[in-house]
């Protein structure tokens, strides 16, 4: 065999697949993991390809073209960390590392840091798409090194999604970690984006008693509307699955307590680090922090009594409000996404072009949608826009839904059915273009505990009173 064009070290489902991908669109990969087994496993799996499985690491580089260019598939944290110490001593100067997990931006902009001191080029490359998008084509988003960049450019977008126009799904995203950071968030507006779906369904679950099998109609209809997602469709086709041991549908046999990897709450977490309002997205997390109190919410359901989920209204209003409310949330919650990485381009000096962001999102990744088009527009109209809502496309489309939007939350407050993110995004939308707030009696507050001082509406300055 020849010297293979890349390295891939991690042999789990992800960094098989874009094996698979990388070795279709013409590459030779070699594939090492510190398991036998997902060698082994490799091993048949790739057999009679131009995939060679490697079983040490210097074996690894012996098979490697130079500059040598290496692609980590493995779970974020230490174990980056240790990869990257083993690699150390085959490093040569100018080589390409990259990592394609979802570490924390922190860690790839330290590690960065090192291997440049090293004269090689570190990359952290966002990989959105799951198993299918791997093998098939993901959206991805590598920051780091330009120099790197450079150098697997062709690689990157050979096996990147397309959209339909052809377009392909990868873009230098920025330095150091700005690829990690882009993809953190993309991971944020995506517990938004799925909170808010799944809010919807307990609404008309409950409150209407529709079947899953109606809402596998109904979300597969809205998914020919504005909504038109993967995480629509998705929704659509996991509410007709019926489970072959029970008979039932398989969503009303899991268990209601979702599980989080972290990077979620990591877009959390940092939004509060730069100030940026993200009320959708913390809720999503707080919602499936509060899903894992199940023996604590079974335990509070016998003593702790709300309305019952029944309605009484218009059941055809209901549903056409309840699609334009989905619809509204999910421009807020983009908006509050995106108006993290305006904060964040320049509290990093990463230099973030939200357009081109968008354009990348609109194949291959979780949260691809329609809507993603409209976005990258509105850039396109103005590369300085500060808030998604002050587009005047999107503003007529929030604004046009108001009165579903609100008509659909009250109808779930009065039911006792809870929507979080439904709220949040309303109270976002609310809290924006409100000229004044609130705000001025909590700095009096702070003044009166504190002499913390205020600023005034009708002169220059700082001020204190003693009250």
């Amino acid at each position: 065999m020849k010297n293979s064009d890349i390295g891939l070290i991690g042999l789990g489902v992800m960094g098989q697949m874009l094996s698979l991908n990388l070795e279709r669109n013409g590459f030779w990969v070699a594939g090492y993991d510190i398991d036998p087994h997902k060698r082994s496993e490799f091993l048949l799996k790739t057999a009679g390809k131009n995939i060679l499985t490697c079983n040490t690491v210097s074996e690894l580089f012996y098979a490697l073209e130079k500059p040598h260019r290496i692609l980590m598939m493995v779970p974020a944290g230490s174990a980056v960390d240790a990869v990257i110490r083993e690699l150390k001593p085959y490093l040569i100067s100018g080589d390409v590392l990259m990592d394609g997990g979802n570490s924390h931006f922190s860690d790839t902009e330290r590690r960065s840091r090192d291997l440049e001191e090293r004269n090689c080029h570190y990359l952290g490359v966002g990989v959105s798409g799951g198993e299918a998008g791997a093998l098939w084509g993901p959206s991805i988003m590598p920051g780091g090194s330009i120099e790197g960049w450079q150098m697997i450019r062709s690689m990157l977008s050979a096996i990147a999604a397309r959209t339909e126009e052809g377009e392909v799904c990868v873009a230098y995203i920025g330095p150091r970690g700005a690829g990690h950071y882009v993809k953190m968030v993309h991971n944020g507006i995506e517990y938004g984006d799925m909170q808010l779906i799944a809010e919807i369904y307990d609404l008309l679950h409950r409150g209407l008693g529709m079947s899953a099998v109606e809402l596998a109609e109904l979300f597969a209809d809205w998914n020919t509307t504005e909504l038109k997602s993967y995480l629509i469709e998705i929704t659509a086709d996991i509410l007709r699955h019926i489970d072959p041991e029970s008979g039932k549908p398989l969503v009303d046999v899991i268990l209601d307590e979702a599980v989080q990897k972290g990077t979620g709450k990591w877009t959390s977490q940092n939004a509060l680090d730069v100030g940026a309002p993200i009320p959708t997205i913390n809720a999503a997390v707080e919602s499936r922090i509060l899903s894992s109190l199940k023996s604590q919410r079974v335990s509070a359901s016998r003593v702790l009594y709300g309305p019952k989920p029944v309605y009484s209204g218009s059941r055809q209003r209901l549903l056409d409000a309840a699609r334009q409310a989905l619809y509204a949330s999910k421009i807020t919650s983009y908006a509050q996404g995106l108006g993290l990485l305006t904060i964040a381009s320049h509290e990093y000096q990463y230099d973030l072009k939200l357009g081109e962001i968008a354009k990348i999102w609109r194949a291959g990744c979780i949260i691809r949608a329609s809507l993603l088009g409209d976005i990258m527009a509105a850039y396109q109209r103005d590369p300085a826009l500060v808030n998604l809502l002050l587009d005047e496309a999107f503003r007529d489309a929030v604004e046009s839904r108001q009165e579903a939007w609100r008509f659909t939350i009250q109808t779930a407050v009065g039911m006792g059915i809870p929507v979080l993110a439904l709220n949040a995004s309303l109270a976002y939308f609310d809290a924006y273009h409100s000229e004044r707030l609130p705000a001025n009696l909590i700095q009096a507050q702070r003044d009166y505990f504190g002499a913390h001082t205020y600023r005034r509406v009708d002169r220059e300055g700082t001020f204190h009173t003693e009250w």
